[in-house]
């Protein structure tokens, strides 16, 4: 089975500077350009938010849960789970504005579209091989691979700072 790849956050790499949530809201505005779409009506939402929390700047973005309460939550079958991708995706023309899925998402990442009663969320720039916002991460605090490759990644980080340090008093 093709393992899927994620967008995994890297807590000490992110510096708040919000370069993803501008690159997200550009990405999914009508205009794909940041001096067009911010003059866009309605104005482009962003799908990904920069929290400061307990000293640290914490991208928070959909980690399209396994079993995600949102979809089970869609009475009319707006938001599905692509079962091979495990992507939730949104049906724009069933969605009907209620809300429950930004109500009941644990994470508070699904927003709202008010001036067309429509809930958005996260899409993984389905369109895009990067999404736009790990694109826009001039630090590499987000990162889009496989958890194979995420986890094969910070175990050679790992091991080169222990090598590093080892070195260090060593030479001490």
């Amino acid at each position: 089975m093709k393992e899927n790849k994620e967008i995994f956050v890297r807590l000490e790499r992110c510096m708040g500077c919000r370069s993803c949530e501008m690159a997200c809201a550009v990405e999914h505005s009508r205009s794909k350009s940041l001096y067009a779409a911010a003059s866009e009506k309605p104005v482009p939402v962003r799908l990904l938010f920069v929290e400061r929390a307990e000293g640290r700047n914490v991208p928070m973005i959909c980690r399209h849960c396994e079993d995600a309460p949102c979809v089970a939550v869609c009475r009319t079958g707006a938001l599905v789970q692509d079962p091979l991708t495990g992507v939730v995706e949104r049906i724009e023309e069933n969605c009907i504005g209620c809300w429950m899925c930004a109500m009941i998402c644990p994470y508070g990442v699904v927003g709202r579209k008010t001036e067309v009663r429509m809930a958005v969320k996260c899409d993984r720039c389905k369109d895009r091989d990067l999404p736009a916002c790990v694109q826009a991460c001039p630090t590499g605090a987000l990162v889009y691979a496989t958890q194979r490759e995420f986890m094969e990644m910070m175990r050679k980080e790992a091991a080169s700072r222990i090598a590093r340090e080892a070195r260090a008093v060593a030479g001490a």
